[in-house]
Order: structure tokens, then C-alpha cells, then sequence
């Protein structure tokens, strides 16, 4: 279930136990094989931080395109509200395959959806997961290892850049399995004459021991 006023207030909202632990550890056994993926980043090489991460390859494993199917619908509903309150014209459509059939049309074909692992003293700047043109809101990550028991640190953080105002930022406290579901670019704020609107970036702090697995979601394919 996701907390749409949580959404609305501070751009993000926690889905508790999305998935079960024996579904984050299969998730975690993915990463070795490369047939999963087409790309393997190592952050620090690019100015990311520090850490890896792959993009998974098309077609996605299962358990990752039942997570991308099944999350879409209430998402997109979120997110054609989001464009409402805005002003903007686009609306998307209720299912992920019809979203997808637009960005491939418009040259994004490139599947998005990533594995992530930090290692100590691993960090990610604060960032926007922008692909090209057709950007879809709202992006998933999932927590798969659990905190205090398989690494230390490694928080999940949200900066907000407020018009006229000082940034504000956030830190997720996540579980195994947990969910956060936030902006990936911009969300509408309320304010005295209406809706603006607010940037927002994510990244992770500094990984103090250990070693933390995250699965992220993104519903917009790349260039």
C-alpha cells in the first residue's frame, strides 16, 4: 500500500516489507551473473561516489519485472496527479507496457532497472535518474540485506531544494525488504497561491562496515 499523503507531504513514502527476506536474498544471488546485465558501473570512475551498480539486461529477471509490472498502475495514477497539480499536459498510461512502448518510440530502449552494493566507506552523491526526454515521476528502491545486522550506515537520504528557501533533507530509516517510493525529478508543493513546484535529488551515506544490496526500480527506459 503506498501512503500517498506521506507522497504529498515530503516526496517520498515507505512501503514496509514489500518483499519477503528469502526474495531479497535471491535478488542479492543475481549479481554475479552477468547474463543478468548490460552494464556494470563502478561509481567512483564517473564521479557518482563510490560503490557498483548493473543494469539488468532485457528480458528482466522475474522477480524484478513483477516488482516494475505490479508497481506501475497506482504509481502512474500518482503521477498523472502530480502533472494535474503542475499545469502539465502528459498523462500516463495505466499500464507499463503501453509507458514503455512510448519510450521506445521515442528512442529510450534501454532497460533501467538496476542492482546496487556498497561496501565500507562506499557512498552516492546526491543525483536525479534522468535517461532522456520522457522521464516517468516516480522510482522505487528496495533495501535487500538489513541494517545493524549485515552493514552499518549506508542511509538512504532525500534532499529537497525549496524555491526561495534553504534545502531540506531527509533520512529514510529501511529494514530488509522495505520499500521508498519518491521523486525522481521534481514533485508539487502546495503553497499559498497554489502548486510550484520542488526539485528533489536522492543518494546513500557512507557505508561504515559491511555490505548493503539495494534493487532500484526505475519506470522510464534510457536513450
Amino acid at each position: 500500500m503506498i501512503h500517498t499523503d506521506a507522497l504529498a507531504a515530503r516526496g517520498f513514502a515507505v512501503i514496509p516489507g514489500l518483499i519477503a527476506p528469502d526474495d531479497c536474498r535471491a535478488l542479492i544471488g543475481l549479481w554475479p551473473d552477468k547474463g543478468n546485465f548490460r552494464k556494470h558501473i563502478t561509481m567512483q570512475h564517473h564521479g557518482y561516489g563510490q560503490g557498483e551498480y548493473q543494469y539488468f539486461t532485457y528480458p528482466l529477471p522475474d522477480p524484478v519485472e513483477r516488482l516494475r509490472q505490479n508497481l506501475y498502475p497506482p504509481l502512474a495514477g500518482i503521477a498523472n496527479r502530480w502533472n494535474e497539480q503542475l499545469g502539465r499536459e502528459k498523462r500516463f498510461p495505466p499500464t507499463l507496457e503501453a509507458w514503455l512502448r512510448e519510450c521506445h518510440t521515442g528512442g529510450q530502449k534501454r532497460p533501467t532497472p538496476l542492482l546496487l552494493r556498497y561496501g565500507p566507506g562506499d557512498y552516492n552523491c546526491l543525483h536525479r535518474d534522468l535517461y532522456g526526454e520522457l522521464v516517468f515521476p516516480l522510482q522505487v528502491v528496495i533495501l535487500l540485506n538489513e541494517p545493524g545486522r549485515d552493514f552499518n550506515g549506508g542511509e538512504f537520504m532525500l534532499v529537497e531544494q525549496r524555491p526561495r528557501m534553504q534545502s531540506r533533507g531527509e533520512v529514510v530509516s529501511l529494514k530488509q525488504g522495505d520499500a521508498v517510493v519518491f521523486a525522481v525529478n521534481e514533485r508539487p508543493v502546495q503553497g499559498t497561491r497554489g502548486f510550484h513546484r520542488t526539485a528533489m535529488r536522492h543518494g546513500v551515506s557512507s557505508l561504515r562496515d559491511g555490505e548493503r544490496y539495494t534493487l532500484g526500480i526505475i519506470f522510464h527506459d534510457a536513450a
